[in-house]
């Protein structure tokens, strides 16, 4: 009897175990669908079970601010780093990337320098400005190219994405929903970027902020005219009246027609875009590549006082050059 007892207490304590392991395993399972279903980051994180105000914070950490108290020209450059890393949907601040950046800078050129000394070749001005520039190109100017890439590609499906943004506002204000819930909407129905930039602007006029305010916001962290003319819109129609559906109807269409012309115009330019982009990116890849492969190609005529005169005037070239070709294919539309 005793024995029989115990094996029915095994086969009870089996049973649970297997019933809460099947039970984590469908709640586990369940909250992966959940968590696929959520169509943009914002979403995500909601569904993960974080909280409104830390979802703000994270979302809208590293947004363009820039630094009032530095001259105009540094906080032109911050606020453009900035915005870069915004639009590149990097978790990164602008301090943390500068850190790491300067970091990187450090770490190659003592390991340039410390290949320098093991392979023999004599420290020098040159060696030290050829190192110097190999560590400025690998550790700065690679990974902002890389990170101003995906910022491009962002912004491009941005603007795609915005006139189907309005397309869906403007229904939703035909069929009776009031404007915030219009944008409630676009927060469950657009992917990213545009999905979770609405539900920042959703989370805000939630916690009391102005809706135009929000807009405006929006339209600053991202710099696009299309989106100033929607918060003109609505600033305007919100004093004076008037049927927000057809006028944004018509900012719809106007937005449309616009990228069209965009597009042609990026047909007809896209020669000079990629020559530009060949330009810019070509020499720093090429550089760094054969310093890799050969550092010899350099750093035998380093120590030449023409080698340093002419690397320090062939730097400065460059940087005209980019410059120059960058405000040449910069067309506004």
């Amino acid at each position: 009897m005793t024995v029989e007892l115990i094996r029915i207490v095994i086969l009870l304590l089996i049973f649970a175990a297997v019933f809460i392991l099947t039970q984590a395993v469908a709640n586990s399972a369940s909250r992966g669908r959940s968590h696929r279903r959520a169509i943009n980051k914002r979403l995500k994180m909601i569904s993960a079970g974080q909280d409104r105000e830390d979802i703000i914070g994270k979302l809208m950490k590293n947004r363009p601010q820039g630094t009032p108290n530095l001259p105009d020209f540094v906080n032109n450059l911050t606020i453009n780093l900035q915005r870069i890393l915004f639009i590149s949907g990097s978790s990164l601040t602008i301090a943390q990337a500068s850190l790491l950046m300067t970091i990187g800078l450090v770490a190659v050129f003592l390991l340039a320098m410390l290949g320098l000394a093991l392979t023999g070749f004599q420290i020098s001005l040159g060696s030290i400005l050829v190192c110097g520039a190999f560590s400025i190109g690998l550790a700065i100017a690679m990974p902002i190219m890389v990170y101003s890439n995906i910022a491009a590609s962002r912004r491009k499906k941005m603007e795609h994405q915005f006139p189907i943004a309005l397309d869906i506002f403007v229904r939703a204000l035909r069929s009776g929903h009031p404007i915030a819930a219009a944008i409630d909407l676009l927060t469950q129905e657009m992917d990213d970027p545009i999905g979770s930039e609405f539900g920042l602007i959703s989370d805000e006029v939630s916690y009391g902020a102005e809706l135009i305010d929000g807009l405006e916001n929006m339209a600053q962290r991202w710099d696009l005219d299309d989106m100033k003319m929607f918060v003109v819109s609505l600033s305007v129609q919100s004093q004076t009246g008037g049927n927000l559906a057809d006028i944004l109807d018509k900012i719809s269409q106007v937005i449309r027609d616009r990228h069209q012309l965009y597009l042609k115009v990026r047909a007809l330019s896209s020669e000079g875009r990629m020559t530009a982009w060949m330009l810019t990116v070509l020499p720093i890849f090429a550089f760094v590549m054969i310093f890799l492969m050969s550092p010899s190609f350099y750093l035998d005529n380093a120590e030449d006082p023409m080698f340093i005169y002419g690397f320090a005037i062939l730097i400065a070239m460059y940087i005209t050059g980019v410059f120059m070709i960058r405000r040449l294919v910069d067309l506004k539309v």
